[in-house]
């Protein structure tokens, strides 16, 4: 796997998912990047990445034959329509309701959905409310 620009900037430089069935992962995860308007950089037989995340089989070198077991992962929407339309592609692609959109008491303006994954990982689209980025991310080129 072979970078020659990323984009960097926040706490995670990249988590990696070990699956059980690498194909149903990729179908929710290709869905709900897309509305996120995150595309999927890479394919190989036995794992797939997307910026930060990596998503690979148990049979995957960097797997050692092990599932990781259940994570909590959050992805920054843009809107609140944006986590409305993870939350709609996330049940349409496999996954399992967590709790539908709607406001949360972490703070004000805290907009939210979470969806299991075919694993059971715990997915979050989150829109934090009105706010200004500096930069939309970090470049390195290589």
């Amino acid at each position: 796997m072979e970078a020659n620009q990323l984009h960097r900037g926040r706490l995670i430089d990249h988590i990696q998912l070990v699956v059980a069935d690498l194909n149903a992962s990729q179908d929710f995860y290709t869905a709900i990047l897309a509305v996120l308007d995150i595309p999927i950089v890479g394919t190989e037989h036995d794992f797939f990445w997307a910026d930060e995340l990596v998503v690979s089989s148990a049979s995957s070198p960097a797997a050692l034959g092990v599932l990781t077991g259940r994570h909590h992962l959050a992805f920054q929407a843009k809107d609140r329509a944006t986590v409305d339309a993870v939350y709609r592609a996330a049940l349409a692609h496999g996954g399992r309701d967590n709790g539908a959109p709607g406001e949360r008491p972490y703070h004000p303006g805290y907009y939210a959905a979470f969806v299991l994954d075919p694993d059971g990982n715990n997915i979050e689209a989150v829109y934090h409310g009105e706010a200004k980025r500096s930069a939309a991310s970090v470049v390195i080129d290589f």
